[in-house]
């Protein structure tokens, strides 16, 4: 009888804690620098929730080991909701490159929300002959081996996605890692490296835009077609920043920090804001964020298997 009693008790008072979420501060890990584009996406909602619910929300920055750091010390908080994860795309790239994980991309977590994305452009030295995708492809195919692409580095979004690229384009290009996107971009633009995929935002207009990976053609730069309108259907590619929780965290407290972030990012404002950094807001159930998180976590070993690329 005693048992039931405390049973009773306990769940009265999780049921009670979950009503009043959240009663204290609450900490979102970033896995990744201050300053970076996920660190202040971060910084905006929780500036937005903190104003909303009357308590800290703290952005603590944990980088290091392309963001397993971070994700492996939110995995291991307790689900409770007080411990959240902003990530990234490489936290679905990390697992086609690590022999192993403290951590289980979908096990280990509940997704939130898709917070935003942002577009990759496939870009190439002003100096180019080429001036489509069609004409870059037959320039790289009469010169295999020789010309070059620059990345962020060995296992990056941008070095994967160029592999993927170069698999399905049929092409051979000699991979170029840079620390920084702003080194890689530099050389592109001044001729000592053929081309790249980055970020939209950091493209224009230091070098000249084939393609863009995503679905639909940017507003900013409407005249650049999609991979999907040069043919290549398969192709729609686009980094993505996520909010999850540690696993077993309350249904309620999940669907709760859901509502939350779709009514931050309606609003005009922090649309803007996304817009600063070359991102779009997206929002949607936790499941969408499920989806695409089985996805990319599909799709990534393929890449890397084909490509033999290894782990630093």
């Amino acid at each position: 009888m005693r048992f039931f009693i405390f049973a009773a008790l306990l769940a009265a008072a999780q049921v009670l804690a979950q009503q009043s979420y959240p009663s204290r501060p609450v900490t979102i890990v970033v896995p990744f620098s201050p300053g970076t584009g996920i660190d202040i996406l971060a910084r905006t909602l929780s500036e937005r929730f903190n104003a909303r619910w009357g308590v800290p929300v703290v952005v603590d920055n944990r980088p290091g080991a392309s963001g397993n750091i971070g994700a492996e010390a939110a995995a291991h908080a307790a689900p409770d909701g007080y411990t959240l994860l902003m990530t990234a795309t490489s936290f679905a790239t990390n697992v086609s490159l690590a022999k192993r994980l403290p951590y289980d991309p979908q096990k280990s977590f509940s997704p939130i929300a898709v917070a935003a994305k942002g577009t990759l452009a496939l870009v190439v030295t002003p100096s180019s002959e080429a001036k489509s995708l069609r004409e870059f492809v037959e320039q790289v195919k009469a010169r295999p081996g020789e010309l070059n692409y620059a990345s962020t580095g060995n296992g990056t979004v941008q070095h994967l996605t160029m592999e993927l690229l170069k698999q399905a384009l049929g092409i051979n290009l000699v991979h170029v890692p840079y620390k920084a996107n702003a080194g890689a971009i530099t050389d592109v633009a001044g001729g000592h490296v053929e081309a790249m995929i980055t970020p939209l935002h950091t493209a224009a207009p230091l070098v000249s835009m084939l393609a863009v990976l995503s679905a639909e053609r940017s507003p900013v730069f409407p005249s650049v077609p999609t991979l999907k309108e040069e043919g290549f259907p398969d192709l729609e590619v686009e980094v993505w920043y996520a909010m999850l929780a540690p696993v077993g965290t309350p249904g309620a407290i999940v669907a709760q920090l859901n509502a939350e972030i779709n009514e931050i990012l309606s609003s005009r404002e922090v649309r803007e804001a996304l817009a600063n950094q070359g991102l779009a807001p997206v929002g949607g159930p936790p499941e969408r964020l499920a989806e695409l998180l089985r996805t990319e976590l599909a799709r990534w070993p393929r890449v890397v298997a084909k490509a033999g690329i290894k782990a630093d």
